[in-house]
């Protein structure tokens, strides 16, 4: 207790609030004690006094350095860890995103009985009036009959994110992870929080107060690819990657209200949000991965032979017939 530095930190601060020239007066206030109190200044040799407050100051002066230098390099790690996070989420969307589609062929007979069925729904639409307001109508009575759905009532509508604004913190997903953010209304370091992340529970907090969020997850993660990272000392990233990649979460944990996942409608990506380098990149891997699947050459090997066809035609004197090529 008595090497605890912090120990006087309420009886001072209360001083503290009590100067309003900051600073500068409350060492006038102290030091003002020490000389009418104290032989501080007439007790020692001539001159020791003043080594004395040398010594103290450049002791916490250095202090103090090494503790902003401190908090400026577990800034940047945090920076460095969540660009890694952005930029596996990007690789990852990407290999999701331009998978090559799967091409199924239709016999004659079946392209012949396909074609019939489309002219006669055409025809019917034609005989009963509008297409359009035929589908508008549907899908309102489609609307309505989830409305009465009982499931349904009392569940929020997802936001732009597909999570759900709370009081406390914000949440969003995609079929593959789940974001949450916590505003911290203060400024903290990493050591000053509570982030405990298993299979199924989740606990986020700050030290020496209530828990933020203690409760069971909607579903499973992979904890040893779930992180965290504090934010310019506000606020708390927490990235949680789901097991299961084919189902939406209805909430965070189960004591939170619950979303409509009927109404989650998830943007898919475009080949025009890519930069051009990054997007001649993903067509030529489709465009490669199109011709392997047909037993065509991919661009490389069609670009070596339009080269080896040129050649020919200009040296039609050789004879290639022997020559073998791969």
């Amino acid at each position: 207790m008595a090497n605890d530095p912090e120990r006087f930190d309420s009886m001072l601060l209360a001083m503290a609030q009590q100067h309003e020239g900051g600073v500068k007066e409350l060492l006038d206030t102290i030091v003002g004690f020490l000389a009418r109190k104290t032989d501080f200044f007439v007790g020692g040799k001539e001159g020791e006094w003043e080594k004395v407050v040398k010594d103290i100051f450049y002791k916490h002066s250095a202090k103090a350095r090494d503790e902003a230098e401190r908090i400026r390099k577990e800034k940047e790690e945090a920076d460095r860890r969540l660009k890694e996070i952005q930029q596996k989420k990007e690789q990852e969307r990407l290999a999701k995103d331009f998978e090559p589609a799967t091409v199924t062929e239709l016999t004659d007979k079946e392209a012949e009985l396909m074609q019939e069925d489309i002219e006669k729904d055409k025809k019917s639409k034609t005989e009963n009036g509008s297409g359009d307001k035929a589908d508008v109508a549907e899908s309102s009575t489609a609307a309505e009959d989830e409305d009465d759905d009982p499931k349904e009532k009392g569940k929020l509508k997802p936001n732009a994110g597909n999570g759900c604004d709370l009081e406390h913190y914000r949440w969003t997903q995609t079929l593959e992870e789940v974001e949450l953010r916590v505003p911290l209304r203060q400024v903290l370091r990493p050591r000053d929080l509570t982030v405990v992340i298993n299979k199924r529970h989740l606990k986020v907090g700050i030290k020496g107060q209530p828990l933020i969020i203690d409760g069971e997850l909607d579903a499973d993660v992979k904890v040893e690819e779930s992180t965290w990272v504090l934010q310019d000392g506000r606020n708390l990233l927490v990235n949680l990657e789901k097991v299961n990649k084919m189902n939406w979460w209805g909430r965070l944990v189960t004591t939170d209200p619950e979303i409509s996942t009927r109404k989650i409608n998830p943007e898919p990506s475009k080949l025009s949000d890519l930069d051009g380098e990054t997007r001649g990149l993903v067509e030529k891997m489709m465009y490669d991965q199109r011709q392997k699947e047909m037993g065509l050459p991919t661009s490389d090997e069609q670009k070596k032979q339009d080269v080896l066809k040129k050649f020919m035609e200009q040296h039609p004197e050789m004879d290639f017939s022997k020559c073998k090529f791969n």
